[in-house]
């Protein structure tokens, strides 16, 4: 099993990335904080999980062993993916889903899109006593950098909410929604914190229309 990669980076999306080791390219999906850290040209390492499935096996990166765990955490509940598991991870960091496991808040999994009420109950049930919080500061994903020599913020916000199972209509409706509840972010929002804003009134939508 690949445990880890480190190489050259070849090239970054916004929820993928490949890093060239040995020759061989080696693409991985992630979150775009991950990916934040990631720089063409430069060396770069990662560590990974492998999901083996009948037709495909795909690898996922992690900048931390903290996030790479509480991933794989994730992918024991029922009815989560690794697409959902690290939509969850591209919301919330490793320490906030811990928090929200063990209190027993669903409101904190349905700003996931892809999560309503239920699904939201049914992972903090499945997660009680699996994850629990280290005390370590929670630290939101507004704070990272954009990606370097890449596209424009909203195209690449774009990415990243089709790659996560949005059509281009609705993400881009979604993107200008959020824009304009937070009209701040146009100028001043990062990569990261345009697409965790996005997220959430994504989630905020689904869970409404969950609820009817």
């Amino acid at each position: 099993m690949i445990s880890s990669l480190t190489g050259t980076v070849e090239s970054v999306g916004l929820n993928h990335a490949v890093l060239t080791v040995s020759g061989f390219g080696m693409r991985f999906s992630a979150t775009p904080q991950t990916l934040a850290g990631l720089h063409l040209g430069e060396a770069g390492r990662v560590l990974t999980s492998m999901v083996v499935r009948e037709d495909s096996m795909t690898l996922f990166g992690f900048a931390t062993e903290d996030e790479r765990d509480v991933f794989e955490v994730l992918l024991g509940v029922s009815g989560v993916g690794p697409r959902l598991a690290l939509a969850v991870l591209a919301v919330h960091d490793p320490e906030a889903v811990r928090v929200a496991a063990s209190t027993g808040d669903d409101k904190a999994f349905t700003k996931v899109p892809g999560i309503g009420p239920k699904g939201a109950r049914r992972i903090v049930l499945e997660l009680t006593d699996k994850l629990v919080p280290t005390g370590a500061p929670a630290s939101g994903v507004e704070d990272q950098p954009a990606l370097a020599g890449s596209m424009p913020w909203m195209d690449r916000v774009l990415e990243a909410l089709t790659g996560l199972g949005w059509t281009e209509k609705d993400a881009e409706k979604a993107v200008r929604d959020t824009i304009r509840h937070e009209p701040e972010l146009e100028e001043s929002g990062t990569v990261a914190s345009v697409l965790k804003s996005t997220l959430r009134h994504l989630g905020q939508g689904q869970s409404a229309r969950s609820g009817r």
